[in-house]
């Protein structure tokens, strides 16, 4: 696929290589990192790079086994069996990528396991098939370790089915960059921005779940591009998703004004 295809990522380190090593050794791979780092614009940059089609779900609390595998559907009086996107990717190859994998219930886990060791083959019971992955099937999952708890994580004897990336935000040159190449902001309005988040994150006494992503700053440099003015963007993509809480969003927009003045 020539470089105008592939979706921009830029990287910060060596995953590029990594995740390409693990996909020519039949390798799953894992996912850590923070909301809006980069983990799913990683994997469709990869996926386009290596010429895999991509099947990607959003893990969410009601997504059950059959969700991924698939089921059989009444169509014209009769049953008929739809693969899910994890059978369609082991029966024709590509990637299955599974996002905050630990949001989906307890099942869906089990059902990646004989895919995630040197087996590779996925029973269906439903139709009595035994698929086994093609050379060109790749698992990969992500999940964001701050929001783990006892009941939202992932087990052991899941974790170490997998080779594990760990993702954070990029560090501020790569992350003007990023936001540059995204939007087409020019630096000098770039880099404040990027120094906001880099406040908003090192805040310990606002009780914040998560610092803002570099998501976030690409929607506010968006923003400000169409015409927004860069206090009412930073308001709309720093600190409205941010939190809920008054207090919090005052000291918030404490820093914001102490950044634009």
């Amino acid at each position: 696929m020539t470089d105008e295809k592939i979706p921009f990522y830029l990287p910060s380190a060596n995953e590029c290589t990594l995740f390409e090593k693990a996909y020519e050794n039949g390798l799953p791979v894992m996912l850590k990192g923070p909301t809006g780092c980069g983990k799913t614009r990683f994997v469709a940059h990869m996926a386009a790079r290596l010429g895999l089609t991509l099947n990607t779900v959003a893990c969410h609390d009601d997504l059950t086994a059959a969700d991924l595998t698939g089921r059989y559907l009444l169509k014209g009086g009769e049953t008929h069996w739809v693969d899910g996107p994890l059978t369609q990717s082991v029966r024709h190859g590509g990637i299955c990528y599974l996002d905050e994998v630990v949001e989906a219930r307890k099942d869906v886990t089990v059902v990646l396991h004989p895919l995630t060791d040197d087996r590779r083959f996925l029973p269906l019971e439903r139709t009595g098939e035994l698929l086994i992955a093609p050379d060109n099937f790749m698992m990969v999952i992500s999940y964001n370790p701050g929001y783990q708890n006892i009941l939202k994580s992932l087990k052991p004897s899941t974790r170490q089915r997998f080779i594990g990336i760990h993702f954070d935000y990029p560090s501020a040159d790569h992350e003007v960059d990023i936001i540059i190449k995204e939007t087409g902001i020019d630096r000098a309005r770039c880099v404040p921005l990027v120094n906001l988040a880099r406040r908003i994150r090192s805040l310990k006494d606002l009780d914040l779940e998560e610092g803002a992503s570099t998501r976030l700053l690409v929607y506010c440099a968006t923003l400000i591009m169409a015409g927004i003015s860069p206090l009412e963007a930073t308001l709309a993509t720093l600190i409205e998703p941010l939190s809920d809480d008054e207090s919090a969003k005052d000291g918030l927009m404490e820093v914001v004004q102490a950044t634009f003045g």
